[in-house]
C-alpha cells in the first residue's frame, strides 16, 4: 500500500468526490491537469483545497471544510443557491499523480454552504454525526411526526401526485401548475422530475392564488411542461390532523398540555 508523505519531495495531490442526490457525480483534484483513476476522471481543480479535515477515534463528529473558487464550470453559483449540492455524499482522499495510486481519508456529507459570489466554502459531516441526533422525543403542541412519514400514519401516494408546470416566474420565484388546489400544497413539497433542479426536493413556504412559492430560489431552464411530484402540505396542529387528515389518533404531540405560562396565571374573581 502506498504511503504518502513519508518523503521530502512527494507526488501528491488531494482530490475529492461529489455525489449529489440527483445522480450527478463531480470529481476534482488539486493536481494542474485531469487524473483518471477509480473509473472516474477527476477534473483539475487547483483553486480548491480542504482546508481542514480533523478525525479522530471517538464519537464526537469528525470535522472538514473544504474552500475554493467559483470557477469551475461544474460549480455554479446558482447552483449552490439552488440546493443541488444539499447533503450530497462527499469523499476527500489523496492521490499520487504518477502512479495514480490513491487513498480516501474522509466521507462524509455537504452541511452548510456558504459563498460571496467569488469562492465558496462548504461544511461536511461525518457519519459520526447520525449519533449526535437526540432520538428522545420532547413535548411539543404540534405533531412532532414527519406528514406521511414515519408515527404519521397517512400513504404518502394517497396525498401526492405528479402534475404539470405551466409557468414560473423567477423574480418572485414561484412556479404553477396545472389544476391543483394550490393552498393545500403549503407546506408540503415538490419534486421536479425534469431540467436543472430534477430530483431536488423544494419546501412550500406559501401559494399566492394558483402559485406555489419554494422555500429555495428556482433557477432558469425548468421549462413549462416539465412535469413534478407534489405532495400536501400538513401545519401539524391537531385541528387540522383531526379535521382535514382524521387521523388525531396518530397525532404526535401534546396540544392540550399547559405551558410554561401556566407559572405567570393567577386566579379571577
Amino acid at each position: 500500500m502506498r504511503v504518502f508523505f513519508d518523503r521530502e519531495l512527494d507526488t501528491v495531490a488531494t482530490f475529492w468526490r461529489i455525489y449529489r442526490r440527483d445522480g450527478a457525480a463531480l470529481a476534482f483534484t488539486s493536481h494542474d491537469r485531469d487524473l483518471s483513476f477509480g473509473g472516474i476522471r477527476h477534473l483539475a481543480a487547483p483553486g480548491m483545497i480542504p482546508a481542514a479535515i480533523r478525525m479522530t477515534a471517538e464519537i464526537a463528529n469528525d470535522s472538514a471544510e473544504v474552500q475554493g473558487a467559483l470557477n469551475h464550470d461544474s460549480l455554479r453559483e446558482d447552483d449552490l443557491a439552488a440546493g443541488l449540492f444539499d447533503d450530497a455524499a462527499i469523499e476527500i482522499g489523496a492521490v499520487d499523480w504518477t502512479s495514480l495510486e490513491h487513498h480516501t481519508l474522509y466521507t462524509g456529507q455537504i452541511g452548510r454552504i456558504e459563498d460571496d459570489r467569488t469562492q465558496f466554502s462548504a461544511e461536511l459531516r461525518s457519519s459520526k454525526s447520525l449519533l449526535e441526533q437526540d432520538l428522545v422525543p420532547r413535548t411539543s403542541p404540534t405533531c412532532r411526526a414527519e406528514f406521511c412519514g414515519r408515527g404519521c400514519g397517512l400513504s404518502a401516494s394517497r396525498f401526492s401526485t405528479v402534475d404539470t408546470l405551466t409557468a414560473v416566474d423567477l423574480e418572485g420565484n414561484r412556479a404553477r401548475f396545472a389544476g391543483l388546489d394550490a393552498e393545500r400544497y403549503v407546506d408540503g413539497r415538490v419534486r421536479f422530475m425534469g431540467g436543472p433542479q430534477t430530483g431536488v426536493a423544494f419546501g412550500v413556504i406559501d401559494a399566492a392564488g394558483d402559485w406555489l412559492v419554494p422555500d429555495r430560489p428556482l433557477v432558469a431552464g425548468t421549462q413549462p411542461g416539465t412535469r413534478a411530484e407534489l405532495r400536501e402540505g400538513c401545519d401539524h396542529t391537531i385541528a387540522t390532523c383531526a379535521e382535514r387528515f382524521g387521523n388525531a389518533a396518530n397525532f404526535r404531540g401534546e396540544p392540550f398540555l399547559p405551558g410554561n405560562d401556566l407559572l405567570a396565571r393567577y386566579g379571577q374573581p
